[in-house]
């Protein structure tokens, strides 16, 4: 049975890129690395799968937005 895609949040992202908030940020601008979703008020968090998708291809990785561009 496929499990549901899990919402992370920001210190679990940063763990498991091993990257600083602030670069995480900056890829985000830049399009290289899966935004946030509002998930509250003042609450963010990402897809668990496109945060395991960056971390298995960082250099390819592509916006699911680019994809469908494509």
């Amino acid at each position: 049975m496929h499990e549901p895609d899990r919402i992370i949040r920001l210190k679990s992202v940063l763990a498991r890129t091993g990257l600083s908030r602030s670069t995480i940020y900056r890829k985000i601008a830049e399009g290289t690395f899966p935004p946030q979703l509002k998930i509250s008020t003042n609450g963010t968090g990402w897809h668990e799968s496109d945060v395991n998708c960056w971390i298995a291809d960082p250099i390819g990785w592509r916006s699911k937005q680019e994809f469908d561009a494509v």
